[in-house]
């Protein structure tokens, strides 16, 4: 019986030699492609070069036929060179007006008034200096007109800042790109005493300084604005007008120690300022209910001798606004070891004891003979013995 051999095929392999001749296939087609490419790219540069050439040839050829005067000369070069001739003639015009015009011309600030006022001329850094952002909320104007008051101050640009008057809010203003916010409400403020601050918003931020004002009920040109700051406070607006009885002289004491002590009333937080016979003596700030009192020393005054005191306001710039000049006679002592005060409202026991006694420190005393048992309460009209015993 034969035995019949069956071949059975399976998956065939491909040939190492297959694999490598296709690869040098590919290799050699990608570099034929990259010849004809590199040989387009040469050819289609010596075509330019030499259309170039040919064009340099013929303007050469030209010129020797038919030379140009300047004035062709001068329109071609107009022709060819117009824009950048134009940028430098503008740049020039700008560097000019910018040197000559701009930096040349002052600055100037206005003072917010109803009244005609001269305007004051400022340098370039004070206004910038004025007109920069600031990361604390701060006034730069103040003014109380006819119909109410102008605020205007700086702070973060483009934030909302609200405008307090006695720690409440009454406004909220928006900065603008340079900080800067003006607060003008048609509504005037009643008379009497205000105090304005502000807060910025986003984050909440209060400024440090606080601005008084003192609304007159007489005419607005009689009020008092102040600026109060960590170092001290300053007039931002003086009184332009006064009335009868913005400086008033109420009592007149001289103790045997040798010291005179005048009290009186006058426009708030200016400053009141006493001299005997042109001497000066000394000064003192009048409170925010327009009461004064200034104490100092003014030596032995003589029984029957006449004596010319004189007591000045004073606004913020040292300026006297108002006098009151009171001629006397020196009367005789009584011999009284005592004198009387009335209390009025703002006093404390410091500042009576600084005008009676010399120092506040010796409050205690005033205290003790009026046997006052809490020094930092007493009351209007409330009245004390002072003993001034040498």
């Amino acid at each position: 019986m034969a035995n019949n051999n069956t071949m059975v095929i399976g998956k065939t392999k491909r040939s190492t030699d297959n694999m490598i001749d296709e690869a040098i296939a590919q290799q050699n087609s990608w570099l034929n492609r990259r010849r004809n490419f590199t040989r387009r790219f040469l050819k289609s540069i010596n075509v330019f070069s030499h259309k170039e050439e040919s064009e340099k040839e013929t303007i050469v050829v030209t010129r020797e036929r038919a030379p140009r005067d300047d004035n062709d000369k001068n329109k071609s070069v107009l022709r060819e060179y117009w824009f950048p001739i134009l940028c430098a003639f503008i740049v020039l015009f700008v560097a000019i007006w910018v040197i000559f015009v701009r930096v040349g011309t002052p600055q100037r600030v206005i003072t917010l008034n109803a009244n005609p006022v001269p305007v004051e001329t400022v340098s370039n850094d004070t206004v910038k200096n004025i007109s920069e952002p600031t990361d604390i909320p701060t006034f730069d104007i103040v003014r109380i007109r006819e119909n109410g008051i102008v605020v205007a101050g700086r702070w973060q640009p483009n934030k909302n800042i609200s405008i307090l008057v006695n720690n409440k809010i009454v406004a909220t203003e928006r900065t603008d790109e340079n900080g800067e916010f003006v607060y003008a409400p048609t509504n005037g403020l009643k008379p009497g005493n205000y105090t304005l601050s502000l807060m910025g918003a986003e984050p909440k931020m209060k400024s440090e300084d606080k601005v008084f004002l003192y609304i007159s009920d007489a005419d607005y040109r009689n009020s008092v604005s102040l600026l109060m700051t960590r170092d001290g406070s300053r007039v931002l607006q003086s009184p332009s007008i006064l009335k009868d009885g913005d400086l008033v002289v109420s009592k007149i004491d001289y103790l045997d120690t040798g010291r005179i002590i005048v009290t009186g009333d006058a426009l708030p937080r200016l400053r009141v300022s006493l001299s005997l016979d042109d001497k000066y003596l000394g000064f003192a700030r009048v409170s925010d209910y327009k009461h004064f009192g200034v104490g100092a020393d003014a030596g032995e005054l003589k029984p029957g001798q006449e004596y010319n005191l004189t007591v000045r306001l004073h606004d913020g710039d040292g300026q006297t606004i108002a006098t009151v000049n009171h001629n006397f006679v020196m009367p005789e002592m009584t011999g009284d070891n005592d004198t009387f005060y009335t209390v009025r409202r703002g006093d404390c026991l410091w500042i009576i004891a600084r005008n009676f006694l010399r120092r506040g420190v010796l409050f205690s005393i005033i205290a003790e003979r009026n046997s006052i048992q809490n020094p930092d309460l007493i009351f209007t009209d409330q009245l004390l013995q002072i003993p001034t015993k040498k």
